[in-house]
């Protein structure tokens, strides 16, 4: 029995960085708020934020209408003090004050996003690209939103507007993909991986999709070499030696495949179904000893894994000749949901 069984971890979020705000130059403004400004954002500059906060407090009493002091505030409290709530509260002040303010309100739309609040994250980013049009970040957080609202389809329109105000947007690219994917668009998800991979040839996460892509379609030879190139670009990407282990395995390149499952190894070595993978290999091999520590230690590392147990009850059964070891691990296998029928009789008989 063949198992496939694998994390296939798909980032959903990025953290935003963002510049901090400039002060504008009100000639009313009073020369020490500007100057307490100043100090408050080289304070934010080297993570001080708590002087920052301060200092920022003191030029807002000298002038109450600095937007840019409570933009600035506002991000100390978010990125620094961890406080959302009140931080939310300045960048709205800041932009009471200064309406056409589409800085403070790209920052306001990803603290919503950061708190699930979708629609008040919406609008803000919304005012925001009227605002700024040619805003990247404002975009890309827009469709972020989208996202994580589950809104597939304006998540895709928005993915959209900004690859036509930058094509070879990596981000916008890879994210507009996995959507594609996710809605069942192999076509217009390889398209969009293949764009990517054109702009950039070292982006590891674009070959591994397209390596599931080719998988998906049976397209082996394909999703190989996919999974070739994403290693290429990343060698410490796990999934893609395990899944390209998978299929050389399957081909009965079984030295290849031993290859690919001992570095799924050396980069996680609890990886359960890799030592398993690696003892089905072995076993192929005739390497039997070796082939018995790996299946071993699957069972070990993942005592609730029903494969495990048939693959190394199997192994005991037809290359250990130990029918009394094969029967513990086939009892294993079927307490944990296994229905194999040839298992069933096998325990069925060792009861008698």
């Amino acid at each position: 029995m063949q198992s496939r069984i694998g994390p296939f971890v798909i980032l959903l979020m990025t953290v935003f960085c963002v510049a901090p705000p400039v002060a504008s130059l009100y000639s009313a403004q009073p020369d020490t708020a500007q100057k307490a400004y100043q100090q408050a954002l080289s304070f934010f500059r080297e993570d001080q934020y708590d002087n920052a906060a301060e200092t920022l407090k003191k030029a807002l009493a000298l002038q109450p209408q600095y937007a840019e002091a409570h933009h600035l505030l506002g991000l100390v409290y978010f990125q620094g003090k961890k406080e959302p709530v009140e931080a939310i509260e300045s960048l709205k002040k800041a932009v009471r004050l200064k309406p056409a303010y589409p800085e403070a309100l790209y920052d306001l739309g990803r603290i919503y996003l950061s708190q699930a609040k979708y629609q008040e994250g919406e609008q803000a980013l919304t005012r925001a690209i009227a605002l700024a049009p040619q805003s990247e970040e404002a975009r890309l957080a827009l469709a972020k939103l989208y996202t994580r609202a589950g809104n597939a389809t304006k998540a895709i329109q928005a993915y959209q507007a900004l690859l036509a105000l930058k094509p070879r947007h990596p981000e916008a690219l890879y994210s507009l993909s996995r959507l594609y994917d996710t809605q069942g668009d192999a076509k217009l998800a390889r398209h969009t991986l293949q764009q990517l991979t054109q702009a950039d040839p070292s982006h590891a996460d674009a070959w591994y999709l397209l390596g599931r892509i080719a998988e998906k379609e049976n397209n082996l030879g394909e999703a190989a070499d996919a999974y070739n190139q994403a290693i290429l670009a990343k060698p410490d990407l796990v999934d893609a030696h395990y899944n390209l282990g998978f299929l050389l395995r399957s081909a009965g390149k079984q030295e290849e495949a031993t290859k690919q499952f001992l570095q799924v190894i050396r980069y996680r070595p609890e990886y359960a179904e890799a030592h398993m993978n690696l003892g089905m290999s072995y076993t192929a091999l005739g390497l039997f000893d070796e082939a018995e520590q790996a299946y071993e230690k699957a069972v070990e590392l993942k005592p609730n894994l029903p494969e495990a147990h048939y693959n190394l009850g199997v192994f005991y059964e037809l290359h250990r000749k130990d029918p009394i070891r094969a029967l513990v691990q086939y009892r294993k296998y079927l307490e944990l949901g296994g229905n194999d029928e040839r298992v069933e009789r096998i325990v069925s008989q060792g009861r008698r």
